[in-house]
């Protein structure tokens, strides 16, 4: 089993995607945009990371 998996894609040349990390359920937003790219955790209203149970 992988530990990142895709479970959301929107987009071809500015693309938005959201990873989850297998192992801990962190939620990430990965964004593309030409040559410049991103990955970060995705956070709730009180700055904790979103996990996906």
């Amino acid at each position: 089993m992988e530990r990142f998996q895709r479970i959301y894609k929107q987009g071809v040349v500015d693309l938005f995607e959201i990873w989850v990390d297998t192992e801990t359920g962190v939620c990430y937003l990965y964004h593309a945009s030409g040559p410049a790219a991103g990955f970060t955790p995705l956070l709730d209203s009180e700055g904790k990371p979103v996990i996906r149970r």
